[in-house]
C-alpha cells in the first residue's frame, strides 16, 4: 500500500483529497494545524490507514519525520489568495515558499510530489489568447508570484508533477465561501443582489472534487505525467465575471447583479485558459459549473458564513 503524506489536508482541497484518496486505497497521513475551528476529517478518522499530527507545514523535525514513511508528498498547506498574503506576507512567503523548499530539500529521488499551483501566476492574458503551459508566467500578486517560484522549486525535483488550478468551487467539509463561484452563489443565495467590479475580467473554473480527482489521476499516470505541468480546469468554463453571475441567475431568477463603473478588483486577473495537455492523458472533469451551483445553493441553507473565509 503507498502511503501519501499531504501538508494542510484539513483545507478546503485537502478535506475532499483525504477521503478520495483513502476510498482509493492509499494510506494517507494529514499534516495541518487546524487554525480554521472545522472538523473537516471527522469521517476518515475511523479508517485505519489514515493518521493524523497536529503541526506545523516549517517545523523542519516534525515534516523530516512524517516524510521518511512516505512514498508521495502533496504539498497543499498554503496561505491562499491575494487578500490574506498581501495581510500577511511573511507567513505567506515562509509557509507558500519557505516549506515546500523544506519538502523539495529533504525529498528522496524516489518520492513523489504532486504539487498544486494558482494559474494566476499567467497574470493577465492576451484578449482572445489561451493560456497554455508554455505561456509567460506575468504573477501581479505576492501570492501569484510565491506559488510560481515554488513551482519552479519542485519541478527541479526528478520525481513531480505540477498543477496550475483554475479558481476552484464547490462544497467541502472545510468550506470556503470567498473563492469566486462559491461567493458569487452565496450573494446571490443570501442577498439576492451583487455588485461587480471589472466584470469583464475573465478566469476558467474546477470543481473541488475533480481536483481531488486529478491528483489521483496523477498517481495512477505517474510514470507517463512525471516532470510536467498541466493546466487543470473546466475547458468550457472560461467565464467572465459578468458571464458567471448570468449563468447563477439561471438557478436563482430572482438574483440581480449591477456592474460598478467606478471601483476596482483589488485581484486583477484577467486569462482564458487551455486545459488540453492534461485532458490528452486522458483526464476529464466530471463536475460541471452548473453542477457546482446547484451544490453551493443547497450547501448554503446549511452553513453561514463567519467562519468559512480565509480572510477576516
Amino acid at each position: 500500500m503507498e502511503r501519501v503524506l499531504i501538508t494542510g489536508g484539513a483545507g478546503y482541497i485537502g478535506s475532499i483529497l483525504t477521503p478520495t484518496l483513502l476510498d482509493a486505497g492509499y494510506a494517507v497521513t494529514v499534516l495541518d494545524n487546524f487554525s480554521h475551528r472545522v472538523n473537516s476529517l471527522s469521517l476518515v478518522c475511523a479508517n485505519r490507514n489514515f493518521q493524523v499530527a497536529r503541526g506545523d507545514c516549517r517545523d523542519e523535525k516534525l515534516v523530516k519525520a512524517l516524510m521518511k514513511d512516505a512514498d508521495i508528498i502533496i504539498p497543499l498547506a498554503a496561505l491562499v489568495g491575494a487578500p490574506l498574503c498581501a495581510q500577511d506576507p511573511y507567513s505567506a512567503r515562509t509557509v507558500n515558499f519557505e516549506a515546500v523548499k523544506l519538502i523539495v530539500d529533504a525529498a528522496t529521488p524516489d518520492q513523489r510530489i504532486i504539487f498544486p499551483v494558482t494559474n494566476s501566476g499567467y497574470g493577465i492574458g492576451k484578449k482572445d489568447s489561451f493560456c497554455d503551459e508554455n505561456s509567460p508566467l506575468n504573477p501581479i500578486s505576492l501570492y501569484g508570484q510565491l506559488k510560481v517560484d515554488a513551482e519552479k522549486l519542485v519541478m527541479s525535483h526528478a520525481n513531480a508533477v505540477s498543477f496550475r488550478l483554475a479558481t476552484v468551487f464547490g462544497m467541502a467539509p472545510k468550506m470556503r465561501i470567498d473563492l469566486l463561484v462559491n461567493d458569487f452563489t452565496y450573494r446571490a443565495v443570501r442577498d439576492r443582489s451583487l455588485i461587480i467590479f471589472e466584470g469583464h475580467f475573465k478566469r476558467n473554473y474546477i470543481h473541488v472534487r475533480d481536483v481531488a480527482l486529478g491528483f489521483l489521476h496523477a498517481l495512477k499516470n505517474f510514470d507517463e505525467m512525471r516532470g510536467e505541468v498541466y493546466n487543470m480546469g473546466l475547458s468550457d468554463a472560461n467565464l467572465s465575471k459578468v458571464e458567471l453571475a448570468q449563468r447563477i441567475q439561471r438557478f436563482i431568477p430572482a438574483f440581480h447583479y449591477i456592474e460598478a463603473a467606478i471601483g476596482e478588483d483589488p485581484d486583477k486577473r484577467d486569462y482564458i485558459v487551455s486545459n488540453e495537455k492534461l485532458e490528452a492523458t486522458g483526464w476529464r472533469p466530471q463536475h460541471s459549473l452548473d453542477d457546482g451551483i446547484e451544490e453551493l445553493i443547497k450547501g448554503y441553507v446549511t452553513i453561514r458564513n463567519e467562519i468559512y473565509t480565509n480572510v477576516g
